[in-house]
C-alpha cells in the first residue's frame, strides 16, 4: 500500500511530494484534518519465533484444560505399567543391600541374600565403563566418502573436541554414565537425557532411570511414541531460576505437594534415608515430548487445519496442572516437522514390550531360589551347633535360661537316674550336602546366563589353537557380548544428539586448538560420523586379545600377505600400551638415510625403506658388500636374532632391486611410468601394459648380452 500524499500542505515551502510506503496499515490512523497524517509508532512486535515459550500467546483457559488432561494422560500412562512396577520392586529385594532381621522360623533366623544377582551387576557395570568410556574419551570418529587431508583434519579436531568436552567440561557424564550402567542390568531399561543448559553455557548429560521416565500404552520406540514424559523433581529456586531465564513463563507455582512414588520409597528403604516433607520442598514437574494439536498453532493445509498432532515439549507441574512450557520440538526448515530426540534408550534385553528386560526378570528366580537354599543351609548348620530338645520336668540347671559356653560347667539337680535319661535331642541333621550342590547348579546357571562365571586358565588346554580358545570365550561371553553391541549403538545415538546441540549452539572455545586449527560448528556435518570407541564386536578386553592372538598365528603362515607393523601396533593398543605409533613406527614415519646407515639400522633392528628416487645401484651396491664381508655376517651370525636381521637385508635389497628395475624400463620406454600408488582406468591400464611388455623383453635381452660378454 502506498499513499502519494504529502505530509506537509502544498505551498508550505515544500513542494515535492513524498510517497509512503505503509507496510501495517493497521498502524496508521488519518486524523480529518487534511493538513496532517497521523501515525502511530507503537505497535508492539508479535511475531512469534519458532523456539518460543507458547504459553505466553495462548489463553489462560486454553491452557487450563490443556494442563488437566496432560496430567490425566501421564496418570494412565502410569497405570498400564504398575504390573512393570511390582515387578521392578520385587527384585530390588533380591540385590541385598540391606540385611534382612528374621523372626520366622525363630527369632535370628539367617536372613543373608545370595549375591548372584548384586555380583552380574557389579560385574557388567565394570566391564562395561571401561570399555564405553576409556581414559581417553569415549568418541572417535570415521570418514563418510573419499578421505581427503581436509576430512581427515576435520576428524581429528571434531574427535579431540568431543573426547576433551565430556572428560573435561561435562563434569558429571561419568558419573551420569556409572549409574545409567548399575540401573541398566537390574531393569532392563536406561534412559540417557542430553539437552543444552543456558545456566552453564554448555550441553549437559542426566541419567533418567526407567522409573522416571512413562510412555503411552502401546509405544514401540521413542520415535514413534505418541506420549513420553520424565518426571522431574525440581527445587522452588531451581524453578524461579528457569523462570527468570525465560525458558519457564513467569507463572506462581502454589506451595509443592509431597509426591513420593512406590519405587522412590522401595530405594529409601535399601539406602537407609527417608524424605522429610518440612525441608523437601521439590515441585513434581511432568516435562512431556506429545503430540498435541494446540488451538491457534494448528498444522495446516492450504489454509486449512489438518488436525494432525504436531511434537511439542510441555512442562506441567503435577500439583497444580499449570504449564510452564510449550515449546516447538521439530527443526524449523524441518518441512516434514518430524519429532526432535532429547532421549536415548539403554536396553539390556530388548522384551516384548518397550521396556526392556533386566537380570532382575531373567534370573530373579534362580536369586530367589539360591537365597532360600543358603539360608536353609546357615539355619541347618546353626541347628545342629547349638540344637535343642526336652528335658524331664524335675531336671533343673543352674542358669538354663543361657547358653552354655565352651569349657564351663554347671550344677545339674537330676530326680532319678542319670542325666542322659532326662534330657532328648531333637534330631537335627548337619546341613545337607544335596542342598549344596544343588546351590551350586542353581548359582552356575545364573552365573552362565548373566555372563558372570569366569574362564578359568586351567580349564584352557595351552597347546589348543587360539581360535578354538576364542570359540570357547565366545561361548562363555555370548550374552554379555550382546548387550555390549546394544549399549554400543545406543551410545552413538547419544553422540549424534551431542553433535546437534554442538552444531545448534556452537562449540566452546578449545583451550588446546590454534587460530589454523580451531574448531567450528560447520565442522559437526555428514561428512564426519561419530561411534563410541567401544567395539561392538567384542565385549571385553580378552576377546579382543584372543582375537590378535589368532591374527597373528594366522599371519606366521602367510607373512607376505599381511601388514605386521599395524598388526602389531592395533595389538599394542588393545593391550593399553601408550604410544604404540612410536614404539612400532609405520612406514611413513621412515625417514630416507644413505646405505650405510641403513646397513646400521639393519644390525640394530630398525627399520629401513627404499624410496623410488634414491640411487638404488648405488645402495645394492653398499649393502651386497655388507653381506659378503665376513666380519659382518659373522656378527649378524652371532646375533640371537640373526635370521630376523638376515631376512630384513634380503627384503631391503629386494626393494632396491624392484625400484632399479623400475628405472630400466623407464628408459627403454623414454618416459616415467604413473606413481606406483596412482590408480589407473582401465583403458590407460591396458594401453600401458601393450607399452611396457616390449620394453621389458628388449631390457632382459639387453641384460642377457651383458652378461655374457662379461662372461667371455
Amino acid at each position: 500500500m502506498a499513499i502519494g500524499k504529502a505530509i506537509y500542505p502544498v505551498g508550505a515551502g515544500i513542494e515535492e511530494e513524498i510517497e509512503i510506503e505503509i507496510i501495517n496499515p493497521d498502524a496508521i490512523s488519518i486524523s480529518d484534518d487534511e493538513s496532517a497524517l497521523m501515525m502511530d509508532f507503537t505497535d508492539e512486535d508479535d511475531v512469534i519465533e519458532h523456539g518460543d515459550n507458547l504459553v505466553d500467546f495462548m489463553e489462560e483457559s486454553q491452557l487450563t484444560t490443556l494442563g488437566s488432561e496432560l496430567v490425566g494422560l501421564y496418570d494412565a500412562d502410569k497405570e498400564s505399567r504398575h504390573d512393570w512396577e511390582e515387578s521392578y520392586m520385587k527384585g530390588l529385594d533380591l540385590l541385598g543391600m540391606r540385611f534382612e532381621d528374621r523372626t520366622t522360623p525363630w527369632d535370628g533366623a539367617c536372613g543373608v541374600f545370595h549375591p548372584l544377582l548384586s555380583e552380574a551387576v557389579v560385574r557388567f557395570q565394570s566391564q562395561a565403563i571401561m570399555e564405553i568410556f576409556p581414559a581417553t574419551g569415549p568418541a572417535k570418529t570415521t570418514i563418510m566418502g573419499e578421505i581427503t587431508e581436509e576430512k581427515a583434519k576435520q576428524a581429528e579436531r571434531v574427535q579431540d573436541y568431543l573426547n576433551y568436552l565430556m572428560t573435561v567440561k561435562m563434569t558429571e557424564y561419568r558419573g551420569e554414565t556409572e549409574k545409567l550402567l548399575f540401573s541398566l542390568p537390574i531393569a532392563g531399561s536406561a534412559f540417557r537425557k542430553v539437552y543444552y543448559d543456558p545456566s552453564m553455557g554448555r550441553p549437559c548429560s542426566m541419567f533418567v532411570p526407567a522409573e522416571d521416565f512413562v510412555v503411552s500404552y502401546g509405544a514401540v520406540e521413542l520415535q514413534t511414541c505418541e506420549r513420553a514424559t520424565h518426571v522431574m523433581k525440581k527445587t522452588t529456586n531451581e524453578v524461579l531460576k528457569l523462570q527468570q531465564s525465560g525458558f519457564y513463563a513467569d507463572i506462581e507455582l502454589p506451595a509443592p505437594a509431597p509426591d513420593q512414588s512406590e519405587i522412590s520409597a522401595k530405594y529409601s528403604k535399601l539406602t537407609g534415608d527417608h524424605p522429610n516433607y518440612e525441608v523437601d520442598q521439590r515441585h513434581t514437574l511432568l516435562e512431556m515430548m506429545v503430540d498435541v494439536d494446540l488451538p491457534g498453532f494448528e498444522d495446516l493445509d492450504k489454509a486449512e487445519p489438518t488436525h494432525i498432532g504436531l511434537p511439542y515439549v510441555i512442562t506441567v507441574d503435577k500439583s497444580s496442572t499449570k504449564i510452564l512450557a510449550i515449546r516447538r520440538n521439530w527443526r524449523e526448515d524441518d518441512e516434514l516437522k518430524l519429532k526432535r530426540q532429547h532421549f536415548v534408550h539403554y536396553q539390556y534385553l530388548p522384551g516384548l514390550g518397550f521396556y526392556g528386560f533386566g537380570l532382575v526378570h531373567m534370573i530373579g528366580g534362580l536369586t530367589k531360589s539360591a537365597t532360600s537354599l543358603l539360608r536353609q543351609l546357615v539355619d541347618a548348620g546353626t541347628l545342629a551347633n547349638l540344637p535343642g530338645g526336652l528335658k524331664a520336668r524335675g531336671l533343673r540347671i543352674k542358669g538354663d535360661d543361657s547358653p552354655i559356653m565352651p569349657g564351663e560347667f554347671r550344677d545339674v539337680d537330676v530326680p532319678s537316674g542319670a542325666i542322659r535319661d532326662n534330657i532328648t535331642f531333637l534330631p537335627y541333621k548337619e546341613p545337607s550336602a544335596v542342598l549344596h550342590l544343588l546351590l551350586q547348579e542353581i548359582v552356575q546357571d545364573g552365573r552362565r546366563f548373566a555372563s558372570a562365571a569366569d574362564v578359568k586358565a586351567a580349564d584352557i588346554n595351552g597347546e589348543a589353537p587360539v581360535g578354538t580358545t576364542l570359540a570357547l570365550l565366545e561361548r562363555e561371553m555370548k550374552v554379555l557380548s550382546a548387550v555390549q553391541a546394544r549399549v554400543h549403538a545406543s551410545m552413538k545415538l547419544e553422540l549424534q544428539i551431542l553433535c546437534d546441540i554442538i552444531k545448534d549452539y556452537g562449540p566452546e572455545e578449545y583451550p588446546y586448538g590454534t587460530k589454523e586449527n580451531a574448531i567450528t560448528a560447520e565442522d559437526f556435518d555428514e561428512r564426519v560420523d561419530i561411534i563410541p570407541v567401544s567395539d561392538p564386536n567384542s565385549g571385553t578386553m580378552a576377546q579382543r586379545i584372543m582375537q590378535y592372538q589368532a591374527a597373528l598365528q594366522l599371519s606366521a603362515q602367510a607373512p607376505q600377505m599381511y601388514d605386521l607393523p599395524l598388526l602389531h601396533r592395533q595389538m599394542l593398543e588393545v593391550l593399553g600400551i601408550r604410544d604404540a605409533a612410536k614404539i612400532i613406527p609405520s612406514e611413513d614415519d621412515i625417514k630416507p638415510t644413505d646405505p650405510v646407515s641403513e646397513n646400521m639400522n639393519i644390525m640394530v633392528g630398525e627399520p629401513v625403506k627404499a624410496f623410488i628416487y634414491q640411487d638404488h645401484e648405488a645402495h645394492l651396491k653398499v649393502h651386497l658388500a655388507a653381506m659378503n664381508d665376513p666380519k659382518i655376517a659373522e656378527m649378524l651370525n652371532m646375533s640371537a636374532d640373526a635370521e630376523a636381521k638376515q631376512g630384513a637385508l634380503s627384503a631391503h635389497i629386494s626393494e632396491h632391486v624392484a625400484f632399479q628395475y623400475r628405472r630400466d624400463i623407464e628408459k627403454e620406454l623414454g618416459v616415467s611410468l604413473p606413481p606406483p600408488d596412482t590408480a589407473l582406468p582401465e583403458d590407460i591400464e591396458y594401453r600401458l601394459s601393450q607399452l611396457v611388455a616390449p620394453a621389458a623383453e628388449q631390457l632382459t635381452g639387453r641384460v642377457i648380452q651383458e652378461a655374457q660378454a662379461e662372461e667371455i
